[in-house]
Parts: structure tokens; C-alpha cells; sequence
């Protein structure tokens, strides 16, 4: 199975891609951790590009991130998109929060020497992502939605439904919801 998580920074893509790999006992990979190298220093386009082209070759796994310069090779790829369309008010106040819980510290889905911060651009980016990135990201579910399941998680509480019923049915069972 290959599942792909898509949303706002702090709309909890990571949490849930962990929780769900251990549920399903699939691989995750956070794309946060593969492109940001030490000190916050992007990954080349070129190499990022190669990455995620042999990256969604493998057999099976789950990818968090948005990215969307190649979120067209993911979503190919992917049996399973889940969208976490959460609200601006949780998803900024989510980023904020992280700033005050790993200050100074990476995140367990960042490279080590990306200690956590923030900036305006960054608080704007999560606040606008669903005025400027949802209309993009509907027609993409859209255009790749034939023979794959698109589920759209629209609150915290939802998420963990989700999660629950996949801890009840077990990874057997897995399919029926996916």
C-alpha cells in the first residue's frame, strides 16, 4: 500500500503519518527530514527531484508532506491520499504551539541541526494555506482521484476516528477503509 498525507504545516500530516505506519506497520517517510538538510538548507531541485522519482518506486510506504513540485509524482503513485483540510485557527495555533514545545530543538520528523522556529511568512503561510493551496490541491484529487481512495480529514477529531478504526479492524482489514 502506498499512502500519501497532504495538508497545511501544522495540520498534523506527521503525527498522523507515524501513528498510521505503526498501525499498518508500513514505512514513513517525512519529507521535512529528506529535504531541510543541517541549518536549514534546502535540497538541490535536481537531487530533490531524483528523490521522490525513487522514493515512490518503492513497494510500499507512507509520505508526509506537501511539496508541491512534486506532489504530482506522489499523487500518481499513491493508492491512498488522505488530505488533512483542517482549519487555520488549528493549524496556526498547531505551529505555534510546536515553536513553544521544541524551541531550540528539531522535531522528531526534521534533520538534526533544524531546530524549531518561526517567522511571519511562515504563521501567513499556515493561516492562508487553505485560500491559497486547497483550490490547487481539490482539482489534483480531482485529476488523480480514478482508482484511488481520497479521504479528507476536516478535524482533529476525525483524524483519530480514522486511526481508530484502523486499530479495531487491524492491518488485515486495512483495505476495507482504504
Amino acid at each position: 500500500m502506498k499512502i500519501i498525507i497532504i495538508g497545511s504545516n501544522g495540520s498534523g500530516k506527521s503525527t498522523f503519518a507515524r501513528k498510521l505506519g505503526e498501525i499498518l506497520d508500513l514505512p514513513v517517510y517525512h519529507l521535512d527530514y529528506y529535504y531541510w538538510k543541517p541549518g536549514w538548507q534546502e535540497t538541490p531541485p535536481d537531487e530533490w527531484n531524483e528523490f521522490i522519482r525513487n522514493l515512490v518506486q518503492e513497494d510500499q510506504w507512507i509520505i508526509d508532506g506537501y511539496y508541491g513540485k512534486t506532489l504530482d509524482m506522489r499523487l500518481e503513485a499513491a493508492d491512498v491520499v488522505v488530505f488533512m483540510d483542517l482549519s487555520p485557527w488549528v493549524t496556526t495555533y498547531r505551529v505555534i504551539k510546536r515553536r513553544i514545545q521544541y524551541n531550540g530543538r528539531s522535531r522528531p520528523d526534521l534533520n538534526e541541526g533544524c531546530p524549531e522556529s518561526i517567522d511571519w511568512p511562515f504563521i501567513k503561510y499556515s493561516w492562508n494555506f487553505r485560500r491559497d493551496k486547497r483550490p490547487a490541491v481539490m482539482e489534483k484529487l480531482k485529476k488523480y482521484s480514478l482508482g484511488k481512495k481520497i479521504i479528507i480529514i476536516k478535524n482533529p477529531k476525525q483524524a483519530e476516528s480514522v486511526l481508530y478504526e484502523l486499530r479495531t479492524r487491524g492491518r488485515s482489514d486495512s483495505n476495507a477503509l482504504f
